[in-house]
């Protein structure tokens, strides 16, 4: 066809993976990328519409997109994921700007649907059925990452059913990938030059429980770690009650799995906690962190948090505020309750207001900032291995994390010298900042 397209994804690590399918699938079918949004005839965007900031953000960016029909050269504006699959009947209606909206459980299907799009005959605006895709190693991907790291996805959407959370109507159950699919996309990914794979779900600790034989994440991990290759793997979006002595043990057995874990924990308050359904109690949680610190000494914790929950008091969030200092994660995000239509949250008493919500999250970010800049200074003096990214923006110098800091959302390692993308290299902290920090070579 020749035509260029170009995809703007929003969101979630699970969204981007979404997405590069899509890439691939559309080049595949004779699509050509175009890297300038300008300069692309078919426009998609991959929404998320997790919180109201991010379909909020969602819509603008369609809208913003949209200009290109009218003054540019777009002739198509597609909206996929999960925008579509929660509100697609709303936006056929209210947004004539859009030419197709497609939901979650079509991701597989996108070149076929734009062959529909392009057709002379009638071809309806909204394709959202029951989201029940689930790729596999089948589907070729185009990468979007820096060249030496991917994202895996290792299952497809949730059974934890959290109050606050609109996940499985956009996702749907739970629904694992088979441990040998898994490892055939891990061996496609290092013959093209990954390095790090970063394992993803929207809860990895849940991993094959829907499965027969019930495999466990352990052992995935374990075989990942003998393709070659492969060089680091880590682990995001760990349910803390799905963390196990066996999975801590398999982080400190195995040199490829990077000590870094991501386990959000929402909140510390036992009642907040049984409110959101999150099967976990406060102690509970802080004993996981105990003994992820024993078992995989120099661990880097990362987790989220939310402040503003129906029903979080001054005390519930003292009560939080001292668990953060006291228990001082290396990293940490927050966000800001979002009352969700669909929730068992949304109808709950006690709404917290918005002004509060936002004094909250800035008081954690500021303590948070404090413990992180402490964290990063510990590390000046020391040895760490860089896997190296891009040129730096200083002549003489590249870019690249070390292995406590996971990609796109944690800081950055600048290290004095020459190196290529996807090279490893032994490093020694020379200064740290609150998330970035800088090196030289070991023979400094």
């Amino acid at each position: 066809m020749g035509k260029k397209f170009h995809i703007l994804s929003l969101g979630c690590p699970k969204n981007q993976i979404d997405a590069e399918v899509m890439s691939a699938l559309l080049s595949g079918a004779g699509y050509e990328i175009a890297a300038d949004e300008s300069k692309a005839e078919l426009i998609l965007v991959n929404t998320c519409a997790f919180i109201t900031s991010a379909k909020q953000e969602a819509i603008y960016e369609i809208f913003r997109l949209a200009e290109y029909k009218k003054r540019g050269r777009c002739r198509k504006l597609v909206v996929t994921g999960c925008l579509p699959q929660r509100y697609g009947v709303t936006l056929e209606r209210e947004m004539p700007e859009a030419d197709l909206f497609v939901g979650t459980g079509e991701i597989g299907r996108i070149a076929e649907l734009m062959r529909g799009l392009y057709s002379t005959g009638s071809f309806p605006r909204l394709v959202a059925g029951p989201p029940q895709f689930l790729m596999n190693s089948g589907f070729p991907r185009l990468l979007s990452m820096p060249a030496p790291s991917a994202y895996i996805k290792i299952s497809e959407g949730c059974a934890n059913c959290c109050s606050y959370c609109i996940i499985p109507s956009l996702r749907g159950k739970l629904r694992s990938r088979s441990p040998e699919d898994v490892l055939e996309e891990a061996k496609v990914l290092a013959a093209a030059g990954v390095k790090e794979l970063v394992v993803v779900s929207q809860d990895t600790t849940a991993y094959g429980r829907d499965l027969p034989g019930k495999p466990e994440l352990p052992d995935l991990l374990q075989d990942m770690a003998r393709i070659g290759g492969i060089r680091w793997i880590r682990i995001l979006y760990a349910h803390p009650a799905g963390i196990t002595d066996r999975l801590l043990k398999t982080i400190a057995g195995e040199e490829k799995i990077c000590r870094y874990l991501d386990m959000p924990i929402q909140h510390i308050d036992d009642d907040i906690l049984h409110s959101m359904n999150r099967k976990i109690s406060g102690t509970e949680i802080r004993k996981k962190i105990m003994r992820a610190r024993q078992i995989v000494p120099g661990i880097v914790l990362r987790t989220s948090l939310m402040v503003g929950y129906p029903g979080e008091t001054a005390a519930a969030f003292d009560k939080l505020a001292g668990f953060i200092k006291e228990t001082e994660f290396e990293r940490l995000g927050v966000f800001s309750y979002s009352r969700e239509e669909g929730t068992a949250a949304a109808s709950l008493p006690r709404q917290v207001p918005e002004a509060e919500k936002k004094r909250r999250r800035n008081e954690v970010m500021e303590e948070q900032a404090v413990i992180s800049f402490r964290s990063n200074q510990a590390l000046v003096g020391s040895m760490q291995e860089v896997l190296v990214e891009a040129p730096g923006e200083a002549p003489g110098t590249v870019s690249g994390r070390h292995r406590g800091q996971a990609p796109e959302i944690d800081g950055i390692t600048h290290v004095r010298g020459e190196a290529a993308p996807g090279d490893i290299i032994r490093c020694r902290v020379t200064s740290a900042d609150t998330y970035d920090i800088e090196a030289g070579p070991c023979a400094e």
